[in-house]
Order: structure tokens, then C-alpha cells, then sequence
């Protein structure tokens, strides 16, 4: 006998809105469903709630749960005021907050306290002494971006650097290891997860290179003043808000310093874009940034400033998108789940601390994969 699955259309709805597709998108015959002329059966139903990203107890609520964020959302908002968070959004937020909770047991456990900077910093005070408080903790010279070849090796150079203060940082432009499942840098740039003890980095790989790196200072900014947030945008910064508009100057300022810009810009001169993408890559930032920051040093007027911004994201959309070719696996994973990370679950694993089922979980990676993550890391001198 066949066991069909009570389910409320309103349910179905629901999950339908949510996962931001339609109906012609699943395979099961939802109109029906909807209409109440056939009911799914238990594995149709869960094919559903896979496809709809939606955990499959939540389709037998009689009512849709209130799924609300747990950090202040700064995220500019659309044309109709409404700004849902995706499934792939709220998946990775609670993803991190677990691997967050654990990391912090982990740590007091042996004995470690709070971080020093972290709340360090207060909303108006001076934006080049916090940067340069930013700088000293992290062991940057003034001149660091310049330094650096490469987009890449800047950001790499940051991230490094954060984790050996004691901030976990998370780069990924996936759910978890899904590839299926692409993070939309348009619905988010990063967030960070305020705490004392282990406050975490997220930002994402979805996103162009030189915008995380801005994205990365953002939120080091956050730690500073310590207060969590999600935010997009950030760089045009358009967002009314006090606490992001100062995040905005402080990362400004750490990575593209007024004293730097000034002398290498002709105060007055009309730029053309490519003198913008020019000076974005002696920065290791976007040209946006570029812009921003000399709208704010008063080195362009605001209507300069949003008429470069919209001829550069025209120019940009006329662009074929570039195919990622995904990287190496392997190396990847140092970066999605970040090197500080993966080397405490490791250690915990192997002390018999933490169960490898766990171990799993909180990699997202399974078995002999989990195995091979391990070797790797202790190639590199870190298990």
C-alpha cells in the first residue's frame, strides 16, 4: 500500500518562495499538490524538500517557522523593500555559528581567554588610529597591499595573518563543500560573528578577488568594535548606517591610507577608468574602492564618484563571466574551512575529544577525504 504524506499547500508554498524557485522547477507534479487534486507520497515529498533546500520535518508545520536572522542584517535592501535570506544564506550562517560554538569550548578549555582587540575599538573614534591598531596587530606595514604581486597573494597575506591573531576566517563561494549550491554575492558579501574568545570571518569566494580583500577589512573592522553583521555592497557604501559607514572608513583606511592615495593622485585631475583600475591594482582593491576612497578624501565630487560607479558595472556586466575552474580540491579546503580551524578539529579528533562523525560535520568532509584533509595538513606542518 502506498503512504502518501500530509502536507498543508500552504507549506508547499511556502517552501517554494523560500528556495526562490517555481514550480516548473521540480520534478514532482507541485501544482497538484498546491491545488489539492493528488497528494505526494513520502519519497516524492522528500525529493521535494531536498530540491527546495528545506529540512523535510519543516514541511509538516502547520504553520511556516519564523527563520530569522541571528546577526544584524545590513544588507542594502531591494526595489520592493524585501530582502529574504536564501536557504544557502541561512545554511551557512548556522554552519558557521556550529563550527564557532565548538571552537570555543575547544579553546577554554585549554585555557584560553578573550582577545584583547576584540570591542577594542569605539564607533567615531579615530579612523587611522584604529586601522593603524589593525595593522600593528596583524604585523602590516602601512604600504602592505603594495607590496604584495597579486589580488591573491594580498588576500592571502590578510588571511594569514588573521588567524594567527586568533580569528577563525572562512572564504567560500559554496554550501559546504556543495558545488550545487553557489553562494550569490549579490544577496551577500560576508558577515562576521562577534565573541570575545573566537570571533569568526566569513566571506564570500563568490565574490571578484579584490572585492574580498575590501569585504575582509570590513569585517576586520567589525572585530574591532565588536559587533556582529551581514552585510553586501560595501564598498559603494550606500548603506544608512552609522556602524557600517565607520566599518566602511576603517577598512578604507587599512587598505588603501589617505597618505598613500594622496601621492599618487593628482588632486583635481579627471580620471578615466583605466587610471582607476590602475591604481585599484597597486591597492590590491576594486576599482570601486579606488573611486570611493577619493570621493571621501574630497579628491572627486559624489556625482564623479556614482558616475564612474555605474559606467564601471556597465563595463563589467558587458563582460563574459569567466568559467571557474574550481582550484585544486585538496588546497581549497584550507581556505573554506580556514587552516586554525581544521587544525584544532583535527587535533580534538585524534585526542579522542571530539567523534570523527563530528569531525565530519563540522568539515563537511567525510572518511578517507577527511583522511587525505589530514595528511595535508600535516605535510604543512600543522597535524
Amino acid at each position: 500500500m502506498t503512504n502518501y504524506a500530509e502536507v498543508k499547500p500552504k507549506m508547499l508554498r511556502w517552501a517554494i518562495d523560500r528556495s526562490g524557485l517555481s514550480t516548473d522547477d521540480f520534478k514532482q507534479p507541485v501544482e497538484e499538490w498546491l491545488n489539492e487534486e493528488s497528494q505526494p507520497t513520502f519519497s516524492k515529498l522528500e525529493a521535494f524538500a531536498k530540491k527546495a533546500m528545506v529540512p523535510f520535518g519543516y514541511l509538516f508545520l502547520s504553520e511556516p517557522p519564523a527563520e530569522t536572522l541571528p546577526i544584524p542584517d545590513y544588507r542594502t535592501r531591494t526595489d520592493d523593500g524585501v530582502n529574504r535570506p536564501s536557504p544557502n544564506l541561512l545554511e551557512t550562517i548556522f554552519d558557521m555559528q556550529r563550527r564557532q560554538d565548538w571552537m570555543r569550548e575547544y579553546l577554554l578549555e585549554q585555557g584560553h581567554g578573550e582577545l584583547r582587540f576584540v570591542g577594542s575599538a569605539k564607533v567615531g573614534q579615530s579612523v587611522k588610529e584604529v586601522a593603524k591598531s589593525i595593522r600593528d596587530e596583524l604585523r602590516l606595514q602601512p604600504d602592505w597591499a603594495r607590496r604584495t604581486a597579486t589580488v591573491g597573494d594580498a588576500l592571502r597575506l590578510l588571511r594569514e595573518r588573521i588567524e594567527d591573531i586568533g580569528v577563525l576566517v572562512c572564504i567560500n563561494g559554496v554550501v559546504g563543500n556543495n558545488t550545487s549550491r553557489s553562494l550569490d554575492a549579490e544577496e551577500f558579501q560576508g558577515f562576521v560573528l562577534a565573541d570575545g574568545v573566537v570571533p569568526l570571518i566569513f566571506v564570500n569566494g563568490a565574490d571578484y578577488k579584490a572585492a574580498q580583500v575590501f569585504t575582509i577589512g570590513h569585517e576586520l573592522a567589525h572585530v574591532w568594535v565588536g559587533e556582529g553583521a551581514l552585510f553586501n555592497h560595501v564598498a559603494t557604501n550606500t548603506v544608512d548606517v552609522k556602524l557600517e559607514k565607520y566599518c566602511n572608513l576603517v577598512a578604507a583606511e587599512l587598505l588603501v591610507p589617505a597618505d598613500s592615495l594622496e601621492g599618487v593622485f593628482a588632486k583635481g585631475e579627471r580620471l578615466d577608468t583605466d587610471d582607476y583600475v590602475k591604481l585599484a591594482r597597486l591597492f590590491k582593491v576594486s576599482p570601486i574602492v579606488i573611486a570611493r576612497r577619493a570621493q571621501e578624501l574630497k579628491f572627486i565630487s559624489t556625482d564623479e564618484f556614482f558616475r564612474f560607479y555605474n559606467q564601471y558595472r556597465e563595463e563589467l556586466e558587458r563582460k563574459p563571466k569567466r568559467e571557474s575552474s574550481g582550484g585544486d580540491f585538496w588546497r581549497t579546503q584550507n581556505v573554506r574551512i580556514g587552516k586554525r580551524f581544521g587544525r584544532a578539529v583535527v587535533a580534538a579528533a585524534k585526542e579522542g575529544r571530539l567523534s570523527y562523525s563530528d569531525a565530519y560535520e563540522l568539515t563537511h568532509l567525510q572518511g578517507k577525504t577527511f583522511d587525505k584533509y589530514v595528511d595535508l595538513l600535516r605535510q604543512e606542518g600543522g597535524a
